[in-house]
């Protein structure tokens, strides 16, 4: 290491302190980046005999050669990275950096052109007539959430972007929607009245035809978002897996949530579940620990983009296994199973239809038990009284989540009434001790906490 590249790691640390909040995202995006770029630079597939298995056997697990170092394990290789090739790392960051830069500022032109499109189409033959409805009655009144998702072919994504955003806008709603070539997936919250005619719009919009069982409902409101976000991105769910290479189209088996209810109902009678059928939890670990169906496999993913990977690691869990895979709204179902056939390694791949929304309408009290975590403000919804999961610090029975107090941290704690009173209100004592300097260098924060750190990215389930 020369003292050229420490003194840009050095410099590159006081430039990203001056940058603007988005500016420091991207610098963000660019570290994992290179940080995995170089990760990866190392990885060897080295065969190694397991002798507890058989002397003939041959065993493939991954590794990682570094600085005359071999690692076994994700966290190892990424801790080591961060410690002893920090200075590179970071000035590989700055030159990913301004690449990203010269890239975005070359894009413009072309999503000038893509919302110049959307504006000269009139969109306003599919937004409804509501000048019989005052504002008062859009806002006022008992209020409801919608998930829904609709795969199809979409020409012009920024076009239906640009009418679900004045659409969502005249109706006073709130919450997020995602618009690609591949169709649309989103959650927002309004009036009784506002969210009866958004679902008529999207029946009557003649690309979607989307039918009220198509949109799963709770109690909730405008209240439940902060703001409305309408945009285009590549995927409608973000596996991070293109979806021209694994198509939703590949997706498993639909199974209606009576249907799945039996097929559960008959593996739990059955005993040992792992033998020849899997039931799959393909959501994130912070979901999984507040709800889940009785004797489930919950992979502890952080997100769902790492799904993939999880899958790729544990071929062997599912090698001529049937298996019965469920997420929240059934989206994530979608893709994921259509990932899982791709591998060409389970004998038959279901989903559950609508997802545990759409189960709990039918089975309140069947064999999903504990909370259904939501993404927005209410974090969780209940349909039953069973608390599955744990405080955080004390481990009484608790399920209620809250964001970490240490600014910039976006982790979720579970943290009771009498322990937050006692000031536990962060996810790690590395967050409580970070909480008590409220500091611009916590924004560095967000991803490397304790309580992170210490779990592997993807980890082995066989």
């Amino acid at each position: 290491m020369n003292w050229e590249i420490e003194s840009s790691a050095c410099n590159g640390s006081k430039h990203e302190k001056q940058l603007s909040a988005p500016q420091r995202r991207y610098f963000s995006f660019c570290r994992r980046k290179v940080g995995i770029r170089k990760h990866y630079s190392y990885f060897d597939r080295a065969p190694r005999t397991d002798s507890q298995i058989s002397e003939h056997t041959v065993v493939f697990v991954p590794s990682w050669c570094c600085c005359s170092q071999t690692f076994d394990e994700h966290a190892a290789i990424h801790k080591h990275v961060a410690r002893a090739h920090s200075a590179e790392v970071q000035q590989l960051t700055r030159a990913e950096y301004e690449r990203l830069l010269s890239q975005l500022e070359e894009e413009p032109e072309t999503q000038q052109v893509n919302e110049h499109k959307a504006e000269a189409v009139d969109v306003s033959a599919w937004i409804p007539n509501i000048s019989h409805v005052s504002d008062n009655q859009l806002k006022s009144g008992p209020g409801r959430v919608l998930l829904f998702y609709h795969y199809c072919q979409v020409e012009d994504p920024h076009v239906i972007c640009a009418w679900q955003k004045a659409l969502c806008e005249k109706l006073h709603l709130t919450g997020k929607v995602r618009v690609a070539t591949e169709g649309i997936n989103g959650t927002v919250g309004g009036t009784s009245l506002a969210t009866d005619i958004y679902i008529e719009a999207m029946h009557s919009q003649p690309l979607f035809r989307m039918d009220k069982e198509d949109f799963k409902t709770s109690d909730g409101g405008a209240e439940c978002f902060t703001e409305l976000k309408v945009g285009v991105y590549k995927e409608i769910v973000p596996m991070g897996v293109d979806p021209d290479v694994i198509s939703y189209q590949l997706a498993g088996v639909h199974l209606e949530p009576e249907e799945f209810h039996k097929e559960v109902e008959a593996l739990l009678a059955k005993g040992d579940l792992r033998n020849d059928t899997i039931l799959l939890d393909c959501r994130n670990y912070y979901e999984s620990k507040i709800g889940q169906f009785t004797q489930c496999l919950a992979p502890n993913i952080r997100k769902f983009s790492y799904f993939p990977d999880y899958v790729d690691q544990n071929l062997e869990l599912f090698r001529d296994k049937k298996v019965l895979m469920y997420c929240t709204g059934g989206i994530r179902c979608e893709r994921g199973s259509a990932y899982l056939r791709s591998k060409h390694v389970c004998k038959e791949v279901y989903q559950l239809k609508g997802g545990i929304h759409k189960y709990l309408e039918r089975f309140p009290e069947g064999f999903y038990r504990g909370k259904l975590f939501v993404f927005d403000e209410r974090y969780a919804i209940s349909s039953n009284s069973d608390i599955i999961s744990d405080c955080r610090y004390c481990r009484c029975p608790w399920d209620q989540y809250k964001l970490c107090s240490t600014q910039f941290c976006c982790q979720l704690v579970l943290s009771c009434p009498g322990c937050r009173r006692d000031g536990h209100t962060a996810c790690c004592p590395t967050c409580q001790s970070k909480g008590k300097a409220q500091t611009e260098e916590t924004s560095l924060h967000k991803e490397e906490c304790e309580c992170t750190d210490g779990r592997p990215r993807i980890p082995q389930d066989v």
